[in-house]
């Protein structure tokens, strides 16, 4: 408990792999994850049987899919996190190869599963969305090139950067989700400016958006029903976001009880995209500030800790990491109150999916490696000796 309070202990020389980790490792984080698991598989338990039933599985089919999934996430999760920093690097951007030429042959090989939207790869008995791995991995190569450019006579890392993040955009716009689109330019956008933005730069950034946020609009069709949708002043109530918007507001504080609510048996996302609907509907707001709570302090903690990182690479990926983690939740929240246009987007570590989980797994266990407490000296030591190593 002391060392959860007031940070992890140096690491002793010679000490083996696992107790070096377990000393080094932010355990609060851990903890954090271990809980929205575990509401992940409550919810589960709540929202899925409608579903399995309708499908013709066992009442708890996807409750021991998810199972099966998060401990293949978890256990993810803890190898990823015992990596240094060069070995995330390296596995980031062979990563990040790997997942953009999976992307890059969805419109051939991919299917859509009847959503309109093709971004899944099916192997008969599970489906992969490349998306969910190339975002932690893009993340990665991102801070590499933008810290390699901050070295002397280092490359333009920040300009190529960009130029994979537009890329990436353009293929992802083109399943249409742009949903994850967004996603990768805000994660770019905050690395960014962790290695110190120009202003113009990230206005004329924020144009570019609008202008490709209405190009989209007059051009897709599954774009601008969506933000017909977000903009309409009256809620269908026979809509995904009407049941979701109802059922949250039935919840109230305490809830309806468990296995009361209703919404699980009108939304056919109730177990992904609207797994939120379900925990407000049966546990009430409650349960709802509690998964807000974890988020934050998953992501608060690791900013914390990256604030005291001397190393450039680390403290881009560790920012580029954490917010995205953290504004994925916050986007499959907020669609759920119509706070934002609807992104198709899972809640990690709660929402039903075997790509989603897996890839939040990656991510979060490679956050974890780099805000492990490692032998150095904090970063206002080096401002205080005037940049001296």
């Amino acid at each position: 408990m002391t060392e959860m309070v007031y940070g992890t202990a140096p690491i002793r020389a010679g000490e083996p792999v696992l107790p070096r980790w377990w000393r080094t490792v932010d355990k609060w984080s851990i903890s954090c994850i271990l809980l929205l698991f575990g509401v992940g598989m409550l919810l589960g338990l709540a929202a899925s049987p409608p579903l399995a039933e309708k499908n013709g599985f066992d009442a708890f089919h996807y409750v021991e899919r998810q199972a099966v999934f998060g401990v293949a996430a978890l256990v993810a999760m803890l190898v990823v996190s015992t990596m240094p920093p060069d070995l995330v690097r390296r596995a980031g951007v062979v990563g990040f190869a790997a997942a953009f030429v999976a992307l890059a042959l969805l419109p051939i090989l991919g299917t859509d599963f009847g959503k309109g939207a093709v971004r899944w790869y099916s192997l008969g008995f599970a489906s992969v969305q490349p998306s969910e791995f190339l975002k932690p991995a893009f993340v990665v190569l991102a801070a590499w090139l933008m810290a390699a450019g901050q070295e002397v006579n280092g490359p333009p890392g920040r300009t190529i950067s960009l130029a994979v993040a537009l890329v990436v955009v353009a293929f992802l716009a083109m399943q249409p989700d742009f949903g994850q689109a967004a996603l990768v330019l805000f994660a770019w956008g905050v690395m960014y400016f962790v290695a110190g933005a120009s202003l113009v730069l990230l206005v004329g950034l924020a144009g570019a958006v609008v202008f490709a946020g209405v190009v989209a609009y007059q051009n897709s069709e599954h774009f601008a029903r969506r933000i017909d949708g977000f903009l309409s002043p009256e809620i269908d109530p026979r809509t995904q976001l009407g049941y979701a918007v109802n059922a949250i507001q039935e919840g109230g504080i305490f809830g309806v009880g468990v296995g009361e609510g209703q919404v699980k048996w009108s939304l056919p996302d109730a177990h992904t995209d609207f797994i939120i609907a379900v925990a407000a509907e049966e546990y009430g707001l409650i349960l709802v500030l509690t998964i807000i709570a974890l988020y934050l302090t998953v992501v608060l903690r690791a900013l914390y800790r990256l604030t005291r990182e001397r190393d450039g690479f680390i403290r881009l990926a560790g920012a580029g990491l954490a917010c995205s983690f953290g504004v994925q939740a916050l986007i499959n929240m907020g669609v759920a109150v119509k706070l934002l246009p609807a992104k198709g987007m899972t809640l990690p570590f709660v929402s039903y999916g075997g790509s989603s989980i897996i890839a939040s797994g990656i991510a979060l266990g490679a956050l974890l490696a780099l805000t492990r407490t490692r032998p150095q000296g904090e970063i206002g030591d080096l401002l205080r000796s005037g940049g001296r190593a």
